[in-house]
């Protein structure tokens, strides 16, 4: 049976940081990613955090991920802007993306950064927070390796596709939603491996078409979208938006580093900022948003909790503040790679 292990959060920051820097990161692009990764862990988005930090490491020592890109940032129009990753960590790519939003979307109200030969960049949530911060709605999706298979499809020609919308809060935190296009991510599906767990159904077919709960099976055939022919539509139009603009390459172009960690994926994303200072002002849709928030949080019958979007996450960070509860079989990959690495080890 799977358990799960308990970590101080400094711990888990530090060892990633520590891996990253050992494969040639910068400190400062090695501490944003450790956080990215460990924050995930903290809201419960396994799929998203530690897990990924063994691949992140293989792919910067095989060429797969730049340590120490040389971005460039191209623009014909001061709102948008186009940004050149050089095979980037995903999250150092969003980080510059997500300045430049909120710089030029201070001044023009509006502004958009489309992003090409980037990689992987945690979970979508790490940006829409910052944006919301700034007083910004958020609108941010990216691609990724081909893993779904369109509505009534059988190859592989879509990624997860993940969409994520936010909007600022005077109600504690911001409204997030954070999705994988598909029924579940693919990082869940490793997980699911890793773990000896199967996965729910409906999320999966194997490789001749026939739904599958075997997570090697999975990986052999396609995830499924969610939603049927209109999560499809979605995802589908979300490749487009995520790739379309630069010359990052769609989910059937790229070799994933699942597959082979030397692989440049050319990841493309895309993130648009709306601040609401040229509308009716950050403070009138900060407190608009949190009365949203509310309706739907009171909306059940009585003693039935409903969530807003996000909330579930948001809970689980709080009471994850200062440790964290692991799956066994991350702890047990981030143990094997602090010995290869000959750094200190989780206790």
């Amino acid at each position: 049976m799977q358990t799960h292990q308990t970590y101080l959060v400094t711990d888990l920051v530090h060892l990633a940081a520590t891996v990253l820097q050992a494969r040639g990161v910068p400190a400062e692009d090695a501490e944003l990613t450790a956080h990215s990764l460990v924050q995930a862990d903290q809201r419960g988005i396994f799929s998203h955090g530690l897990l990924r930090l063994p691949l992140y490491a293989e792919a910067l020592r095989l060429g797969g991920i730049n340590a120490t890109p040389a971005m460039t940032f191209s623009s014909t129009r001061s709102a948008v802007a186009m940004l050149d990753a050089d095979g980037a960590l995903g999250q150092v790519a969003m980080q510059a993306a997500v300045r430049r939003v909120i710089e030029a979307g201070s001044e023009h109200g509006i502004a958009a950064v489309a992003v090409a030969n980037s990689s992987h960049y945690g979970a979508g949530a790490y940006w829409s927070d910052q944006l919301a911060e700034a007083g910004f709605l958020s609108f941010i999706t990216s691609s990724t390796g081909p893993v779904v298979a369109p509505h009534g499809g059988l190859e592989k020609v879509l990624g997860t596709n993940p969409l994520t919308l936010g909007a600022p809060s005077a109600d504690g935190w911001p409204l997030i939603a954070d999705l994988a296009t598909s029924n579940g991510a693919y990082g869940k599906v490793i997980a699911a491996r890793n773990e000896g767990k199967p996965l729910p159904e409906g999320w999966a077919v194997d490789s001749e078409g026939n739904p599958t709960t075997d997570p090697a099976a999975a990986a052999a055939g396609s995830m499924i979208p969610f939603g049927s022919h209109k999560g499809s539509a979605v995802s589908v139009l979300l490749e487009a938006f995520a790739s379309s603009l630069t010359d990052a390459t769609f989910a059937y172009e790229t070799i994933d580093i699942w597959s082979n960690p030397a692989s440049r994926m050319n990841n493309g994303h895309l993130v648009v900022g709306i601040d609401a200072a040229a509308f009716a002002g950050r403070a009138h849709t900060a407190a608009r948003v949190a009365d949203l928030q509310q309706r739907v949080r009171h909306s059940g019958p009585a003693g039935r909790t409903v969530h807003a979007p996000g909330d579930p996450e948001r809970t689980r960070e709080t009471e994850a503040a200062t440790s964290v509860r692991l799956p066994a079989s991350t702890a047990d990959q981030l143990r094997l790679l602090a010995h290869e690495l000959s750094l200190p080890t989780l206790n």
